[in-house]
């Protein structure tokens, strides 16, 4: 995803290095950083490159130098999130519908809601989308991680 940024992970962390944090925020690399966490694991140095990414996220969420667009992703990652959380698996649908609802804007048709379900058969013929979500076994390991790795506020 890196050559298609504005800025890559490499120039985002220089400019951090140089105080520039500003700048950084700014930037739409971090927005396009799909947290693959090969520049992690390639960098020479053993610096963090995703985390980093997700650090100028939230920094830019808390500040409130994101746009409209990021702050839908922001909205995806918290449903995604809470659906793993409650089930200990993604149950697809149920976060469809979590996440359109969340960004359901007054003044939109119905039809907003659905644009997408005309997806749904060609993606369930491939075994690419299942109507029934199955819930994990032991939900009380799954609610252990969340416990040890998220804090609550977040989501």
């Amino acid at each position: 995803m890196s050559a298609g940024m504005d800025l890559g992970p490499s120039r985002l962390i220089r400019l951090l290095q140089l105080g520039q944090t500003e700048k950084a925020l700014r930037a739409q690399g971090m927005w396009q950083c799909v947290s693959c966490q090969t520049c992690s694991t390639r960098c020479p140095k053993s610096v963090d490159c995703a985390g980093v990414m997700d650090a100028l996220r939230q920094l830019s969420v808390e500040r409130g130098t994101d746009t409209p667009e990021q702050r839908r992703t922001v909205l995806f990652q918290k449903a995604f999130l809470r659906n793993i959380r409650r089930n200990g698996r993604l149950n697809e649908l149920e976060l469809i519908g979590e996440f359109k609802l969340s960004t359901f804007v007054r003044g939109r048709s119905l039809s907003f809601l659905f644009k997408d379900a005309t997806l749904a058969p060609e993606l369930m013929k491939r075994k690419k989308f299942h109507l029934l979500g199955e819930k994990a076994h032991d939900r009380a390991a799954v609610a252990r991680i969340f416990a040890r790795c998220m804090d609550d506020s977040i989501l």
